[in-house]
């Protein structure tokens, strides 16, 4: 047999399949190779939003199913093998993995979804050598992928029952197996058979006559030792052990977390590929790829706060899917698959028992909670989230490409979307009044004016921290009538006044102290200019100007915060964040003196000024 020089390199050494697809060991035996099966135990916790292509996910867990038995065999006896072979076989279509049906209605749609169609399925690969040293395990590592092409035929809806009904599709990727039923389904196949039923034979013998070339040859793996397997940190659906082949696949699972909320821990390394080069990605690409599927993690976290999940988890978990199904009126399967995912994001913590929120998610995200930002999601998954689908019109019209602040456009709301806007800024308020007004001493001052003040929540919180202090909230009419509706962390105080009015247009109402906070990073420079002159002309000598903005986003980063593409929340206005620097020196050409500025609660940057003798 041709293969079997290439098979014989391997006769003499102990080799360990990662993997109990009965399909992979039928490939291997009937080439002739010698193996021992160890299923692996990975939990498949790999983020598919993490990955640039669906082959790149399919190598990684290969990989991490590869690296786990090494490791736990090398544990057990301090002996590893001289190598294990892991595979990961992933069905795809238009850039979306397909995983195992969750019932008769999903095989239905997945199958739908591939009638007709081309679709590509594609298996990681990964070899691993071992060997012990110094009792630590040290492993060369290789790895390569093959897609293979096919094509369906258009199937009726009788076929597809039938095909359904028969039961194959229920533990198959895809919802197919291309070695059984399943090949009544499919028109042609470009590329290697094998690899559509879950093992490229013919490019891994290729792989073997690659690595058994002479010592030093191009392409060699490298040595990398380890302690234990590699940390794995993304995270969405994940599968049992034996979830293999494009007859099976990764499937929703344990995401995020092992029982007790213990990830596995393992040193991080670099591994070659099939060229010699190490995968690690340069921070550039690293940067683009997150911007590509950063807003897949921001719609399930909107999505779980629509749906009241993290208000069905509070107090009452750990509670199953099926619980949580049955709460929020959802399906079973969409909502574990759900769950998981935001388990996976930190949200959610998972056990044996279910799921139950993180000390985050009950504090933040829960619509009842006092440090609720449940109305900002709401906000960014209605009218934010609306207009930054429609962006690509925008740019060709010329439009904005978010909904205007409420300030500038006062009659074309709702008394719905003011509502909407109102709870936005009343949840972020409660967040940062306490940090706002505790940022300088203003006990000097006894009379303050919060322009654009919303439901008062800071306010509230400012006659509670200076008991001589009066405090004006002025905003639109609409805003004031509906502010009483809204509770505020501290007691409702008669020292705190509504006054209706225009921002850019009426008097302003007499003050000490004018307040504006997190209004001003959507305006541009003119409207920004403009009302800053009109507050400097109503402040008299010794009148002070306190400006509060969220902090941009990459001194956040610089503080430890996580990495965020800089400018985010300015995204849509065309312009950089502005920093404390750039308001104060706006304060000091507008004739305040003693410009500060500090940090507060390490999200606000917070400016006073005081306004300078004539």
């Amino acid at each position: 047999m041709l293969l079997c020089p290439v098979i014989g390199k391997l006769q003499h050494k102990r080799v360990v399949l990662a993997s109990s697809s009965p399909r992979r060991q039928e490939i291997l035996s009937n080439a002739g190779l010698r193996f021992e099966v160890v299923p692996s135990r990975f939990k498949e916790q790999l983020h598919k939003a993490a990955f640039a292509t669906p082959h790149a996910y399919a190598v990684e867990t290969a990989k991490q199913k590869a690296l786990e038995v090494a490791s736990r065999m090398h544990q057990k006896d301090l002996r590893a093998p001289d190598v294990v072979i892991g595979a990961d076989t992933i069905v795809a279509v238009g850039g979306l993995i397909l995983e195992k049906p969750v019932d008769k209605q999903d095989a239905y749609r997945m199958l739908l979804r591939l009638s007709g169609k081309e679709h590509s399925v594609f298996t990681g690969v990964t070899i691993v050598h071992c060997r012990s040293k110094d009792g630590q395990l040290d492993t060369e590592v290789s790895e390569f992928y093959e897609e293979t092409t096919v094509k369906f035929s258009e199937l009726s809806e009788e076929l597809l029952w039938e095909y359904i009904d028969s039961g194959e599709p229920m533990d198959k990727a895809g919802g197919y197996g291309i070695q059984a039923l399943g090949g009544m389904l499919v028109e042609y196949v470009r590329g290697d058979f094998l690899n559509v039923v879950g093992f490229p034979l013919n490019r891994f013998c290729k792989e073997l006559a690659r690595l058994y070339r002479a010592p030093g040859a191009p392409g060699a793996p490298r040595r990398v030792q380890r302690d234990s397997i590699p940390a794995v940190h993304t995270f969405e659906e994940l599968g049992d052990a034996d979830a293999e082949g494009s007859g099976s696949g990764p499937a929703p699972a344990n995401a995020g977390r092992e029982a007790g909320g213990v990830r596995p821990r393992a040193p991080r390394t670099r591994e070659a590929d099939l060229n010699g080069v190490t995968d690690s990605q340069p921070p550039l690409l690293a940067g683009l790829l997150e911007l590509m599927y950063g807003f897949k993690a921001s719609k399930v976290l909107l999505t779980a706060c629509k749906l009241n999940v993290f208000d069905v988890l509070k107090d009452r978990g750990p509670l199953t899917a099926a619980d949580v199904a049955r709460k929020i009126d959802a399906s079973v399967g969409g909502t574990e698959h759900l769950l998981d995912i935001c388990a996976a994001l930190g949200l959610l913590d998972k056990s044996d028992r279910g799921y139950s929120n993180t000390e985050t998610a009950s504090l933040h995200l829960a619509s009842d909670s006092e440090q609720s930002l449940h109305g900002l999601a709401a906000y960014h998954d209605g009218p934010v989230w609306g207009a930054f689908t429609q962006l690509g019109r925008a740019v060709r019209e010329g439009a904005a490409w978010t909904p205007e602040p409420l300030p500038q456009a006062p009659h074309e709301r709702s008394t719905e979307e003011t509502l909407q806007f109102m709870r936005a800024s009343h949840g972020l308020s409660k967040l940062t009044a306490q940090h706002v007004a505790t940022a300088f001493d203003l006990s000097p001052f006894t009379s303050a004016c919060h322009l654009g003040g919303c439901t008062g929540a800071l306010a509230h919180k400012l006659v509670q921290e200076y008991p001589r202090l009066q405090v004006t909230v002025f905003d639109l009419p609409e805003v004031v009538k509906l502010a009483g509706d809204f509770q505020t962390d501290a007691q409702p105080s008669e020292r705190v006044h509504f006054v209706p009015g225009d921002l850019s247009s009426d008097s302003l109402p007499p003050a000490d102290l004018y307040v504006l906070c997190s209004l001003l990073h959507d305006w541009p420079e003119d409207r920004l200019h403009g009302l800053l002159s009109r507050v400097s002309g109503s402040c008299k000598p010794g009148a002070g100007l306190l400006l509060a903005e969220l902090a941009p986003a990459e001194e956040e980063a610089a503080g430890g915060a996580a990495r965020r593409p800089p400018g985010l929340r300015t995204l849509g206005t065309g312009r950089r964040p502005r920093g404390p620097g750039r308001y104060q020196r706006l304060l000091q050409r507008l004739g305040f003196q003693d410009v500060q500025a500090a940090r507060a609660g390490g999200l606000l940057h917070v400016v006073l000024g005081t306004r300078a003798a004539p």
